[in-house]
């Protein structure tokens, strides 16, 4: 152990460590117990929409008091924007990082579509925030709002940074526009989703797939 380890464990009190260490279980506690809210919540979400959410409905949920699930977040705007947060982190960690251990240019575009693709295979049956929250909240102006707008608005901007890679690695036609590119493939996602949940079309999937190649064939050079 260094004298400065040890100087630093001499100058606090064995007693004041042991003070501590309550505090540090309870905060600990305290985050798991919020966690699990977050979960509960995002499950509910799904299935009827964050306008839909409310601390009386979690309470049930979770089986707390009003007043428990109330003291975790101080109101039922930031408990929806917690719900946001963290649907917003999974998508990341389905869709984008995975996608960065492809190949630059295409090949990253390529996997961004395919793991969006997996992950709306899924939506489909549970239901997506980002699209129920944009019926929701696209004329209501405010935190819950700002939050859902700038979730989708940066995965759109990694899309978008996606594509303008792809074309600076010589993947893509000169005269591709990046941004019709991206627009593009962001709408096939959107229409699966109104094909398949709400119409309840067969074959949507395919489609999308379809339409993501036909997008492919017109933008790029060569297959990559």
């Amino acid at each position: 152990m260094s004298s400065v380890t040890e100087n630093a464990l001499e100058a606090v009190p064995a007693e004041a460590g042991a003070k501590r260490a309550p505090a540090r279980r309870a905060m600990q506690k305290g985050q798991q117990t919020k966690a699990a809210i977050v979960e509960a919540a995002l499950g509910l979400a799904t299935q009827i929409g964050l306008e839909g959410l409310s601390i009386g409905a979690l309470a049930e949920v979770t089986q707390m008091s009003k007043s428990g699930v109330f003291a975790h977040f101080g109101s039922r705007e930031e408990m929806q924007i917690s719900v946001i947060r963290e649907y917003f982190n999974r998508f990341e960690q389905e869709v984008f990082y995975p996608a960065l251990h492809a190949d630059r240019g295409l090949p990253r575009v390529e996997a961004l579509f395919g793991n969006w693709m997996k992950r709306v295979a899924v939506e489909i049956q549970s239901g997506c925030i980002f699209i129920s929250g944009a019926v929701e909240f696209d004329d209501r102006p405010g935190p819950v709002r700002d939050a859902l707008a700038s979730s989708v608005q940066t995965w759109l901007s990694a899309l978008y940074r996606a594509v303008v890679l792809a074309k600076q690695c010589g993947h893509l036609r000169p005269e591709a526009d990046e941004q019709q590119m991206a627009f593009e493939i962001h709408g096939l996602i959107l229409a699966l989703h109104y094909e398949a949940r709400f119409l309840k079309n067969p074959g949507s999937i395919e489609r999308a797939n379809r339409g993501f190649s036909n997008i492919l064939a017109r933008y790029a050079i060569t297959s990559v």
